[in-house]
């Protein structure tokens, strides 16, 4: 499932700003609640299994404007 050009920009920026809420000490731990949350919505391993092997697997190098 893909959602829409639009649909990805509102998400990507209430991403970005939960992400800037939790602060960068929490940033870790925001993320690993995320993705228990949609695990939990999702309803099923396989797929929650999936979805990590292809985060790791496609996982970017960091660009020069995420070095801190």
């Amino acid at each position: 499932m893909s959602y829409e050009a639009h649909t990805q920009d509102r998400l990507y920026e209430r991403l970005s700003n939960a992400i800037a809420e939790a602060g960068r000490e929490k940033e870790a731990l925001f993320f690993a609640r995320l993705a228990l949350l949609l695990f939990e919505r999702i309803n099923d391993e396989q797929a929650c299994l999936q979805a990590i092997h292809a985060a790791l697997d496609e996982l970017p190098e960091p660009s020069l404007s995420a070095v801190h």
